[in-house]
């Protein structure tokens, strides 16, 4: 088979960046100069012998760095990182991502989101100084996405989850609930506005944008399929933005296999016939937030009460 040396490439920045190792000290462990490191990653020719050593470096095989069946990445910079780079050259993206997706998600949001990473560090963690250090890592790649979206504006077609943007609405944009509850006022009133926000990208009715609200349960894991060009890519990644986020453990997975891909478009448009749009999506939405706001009232006034406008099928 061939390989693409842009695409090898791209693998060898992505771990290292998450790797958390400086280019320097990458290219003096395996015995080259920091740039012919620099040149690897832009697409020349490397070695198998300097390749072997690069992957035992950055803890990954020489089948990942190949492109070789599945990539495996534990590291949430080494994903957010190949994230980027896919999209560099994607024409159209299917998202299913809880509880938001970060590309439509508002100026707000994003502003907010470094601090709710932060906050579900948890105080006791052994390597919490890391952990920071690469939430500023996937802040910066998270920036140069969203620029890149703005910039090329590829097609989306975004499928969210109804029970997830009940509870996100309800807990509020937070990363740990030990928060003073004015802190969590906040919080959910940010929330709120993110959902007010992704009712008006609905309304809008951007011909490149269709947004879908799932009312079954949607898979935990996110996925999100790339169509470039000359080919499709799929990843799954247990990573997650928003509402208690999740940067530090799991494994995500890229794949162009085609049994997979199938798979996953055949699950889409499952989901995608169910799921409400246009119009009867945004009354949902707007539906939902007064509901939220009439049972939190209720519970600030001593009264147990629990509305629900979470529809038992679509239509």
């Amino acid at each position: 088979m061939g390989f693409r040396y842009d695409d090898i490439g791209n693998r060898l920045k992505a771990f290292r960046l998450g790797s958390g190792l400086s280019a320097e000290e990458i290219a003096r462990r395996a015995g080259i100069s920091r740039t012919a490191l620099y040149r690897f990653e832009k697409g020349e020719l490397v070695k198998i012998e300097t390749l072997e050593k690069l992957s035992d470096l950055l803890n990954v095989s020489v089948t990942t760095l190949l492109g070789v069946g599945m990539e495996y990445i534990s590291s949430a910079v080494s994903y957010f990182e190949r994230m980027r780079q896919i999209e560099e050259t994607a024409e159209h993206i299917t998202v299913l991502a809880s509880p938001i997706s970060f590309l439509l998600a508002s100026d707000a949001f994003q502003q907010t989101l470094e601090l709710t990473l932060q906050e579900s560090v948890p105080a006791d963690l052994e390597e919490r100084s890391r952990v920071f250090e690469d939430i500023s890592r996937i802040m910066e790649i998270l920036r140069q996405r969203k620029a890149l979206y703005r910039a090329r504006q590829p097609s989306i077609v975004n499928l969210m989850s109804a029970l997830e943007i009940d509870r996100f609405v309800r807990n509020g944009m937070v990363g740990s609930y030990a928060l003073p509850e004015e802190i969590r006022r906040e919080r959910r009133a940010l929330a709120r506005a993110e959902v007010t926000h992704f009712a008006s990208v609905i309304e809008a009715a951007d011909i490149g944008i269709q947004i879908g609200i799932v009312p079954d349960t949607l898979p935990h894991s996110g996925f999100q399929i790339f169509r470039q060009p000359d080919r499709q890519i799929l990843t799954v990644s247990p990573f997650r933005l928003g509402e208690h986020p999740n940067v530090r453990v799991g494994v995500a997975m890229i794949t162009s296999a085609p049994e997979a891909l199938a798979l996953h478009h055949k699950v889409v448009n499952e989901m995608w016939k169910r799921s409400l749009k246009g119009t009867e999506a945004v009354r949902f939405l707007r539906d939902l937030l007064d509901a939220t706001d009439i049972d939190m009232s209720a519970k600030r006034g001593g009264t147990k009460r629990r509305l629900s406008v979470i529809p038992s099928k679509a239509g």
